[in-house]
């Protein structure tokens, strides 16, 4: 995916200005993600996101990153706020909107139309959207993933079979669970940790997939805060190395693959630390080098090999 979107926009064809070229290199990103949901790895799918970073770059409108970001802003309140709370709130933040841009409306009648345009998108999503995916797209454990990252219980709507009740009455979450487990290993470890391999939490096995997904809850219970700070800050200048590199290239295939191989490891970096504390769901998606399994190290060592090969070319030949 790094190479394919690489290549086309180094096309000296390839104008990134005009919305053609930007339609093409989303399609080129969200193809894959697409063909991935189609075989329910969600998850995996939401890595070909990050990519937008590349296309940012390269000179992608930042107002689509603001649609982006507002668009889950509005999810996320599908979520907390009731359906028709939600609604009168939109309401009234499109009229504030029409009041405020009044005089502009009077000039240009068209910007009326538009305002109430997104008005009736953001309603349709979050009454007939939202709960169309949550329903029908995705699964019952991925549900109860995102509920439990904001701490609300899974409405019945969106219960798929029977729920699973504790003797005290209330509904059990296996995500919840999970979480939980993994905070208390991370904050079990406390400023130097409890040792390599002394942790209770992940000797002993409550913390589940220690091994691949919460591989961070050994790193946070055995060396405390002060590994923890270590391993995040030679993430981070793994990071500022490889823009580094890509802000060299003399060519713009080379810069957009750097920027595409920054954007995955940001990715994963960023999720895998933000699930493991509660701020992200969890998705399952490894943690660079860390994380037990072949093909993940495999592949982000083919991503780093391909950009050496291409830094050391980066004085000899223009791509």
């Amino acid at each position: 995916m790094s190479l394919a979107l690489a290549k086309y926009l180094s096309r000296p064809e390839t104008d990134f200005t005009k919305i053609r070229s930007q339609l093409i290199a989303t399609a080129i990103a969200l193809l894959p993600a697409a063909i991935t949901i189609a075989q329910k790895e969600t998850g995996l799918a939401l890595v070909f996101f990050a990519f937008f970073l590349v296309m940012y770059r390269e000179g992608l409108p930042s107002i689509i990153l603001v649609i982006g970001f507002a668009l889950a802003v509005l999810i996320v309140a599908t979520l907390l706020v009731e359906k028709n709370k939600l609604a009168i709130i939109l309401t009234i933040i499109a009229a504030l909107v029409i009041f405020l841009m009044r005089r502009t409306i009077r000039r240009n009648k068209s910007v009326l139309m538009g305002v109430i345009a997104i008005w009736i998108l953001c309603v349709g999503i979050q009454r007939f959207g939202v709960p169309f995916i949550f329903k029908n797209v995705l699964a019952k454990h991925q549900v109860e993933r995102i509920y439990s990252t904001i701490g609300v219980d899974v409405p019945e709507e969106y219960l798929k079979g029977p729920a699973t009740v504790t003797a005290s009455g209330k509904r059990s979450n296996t995500a919840d669970y999970n979480v939980r487990q993994s905070k208390i290993a991370i904050g079990s470890g406390g400023v130097v940790g409890k040792g390599l391999l002394k942790g209770t939490q992940t000797r002993y096995g409550f913390v589940p997939e220690q091994r691949t997904d919460f591989i961070f809850d050994t790193i946070g219970e055995g060396f405390g805060f002060v590994g923890s700070f270590v391993l995040i800050s030679i993430y981070l200048l793994l990071l500022f190395r490889i823009v580094a590199i890509a802000e060299r290239q003399r060519s713009v295939f080379s810069r957009c693959y750097a920027y595409g191989v920054a954007a995955v490891f940001f990715f994963h970096i960023g999720i895998n630390l933000a699930m493991t504390v509660g701020l992200a769901p969890v998705i399952g998606i490894p943690l660079p080098f860390i994380s037990y399994g072949g093909t993940s190290l495999l592949t982000f060592t083919i991503l780093l090999f391909i950009l050496i090969r291409l830094d050391a070319d980066r004085q000899m030949v223009l791509r």
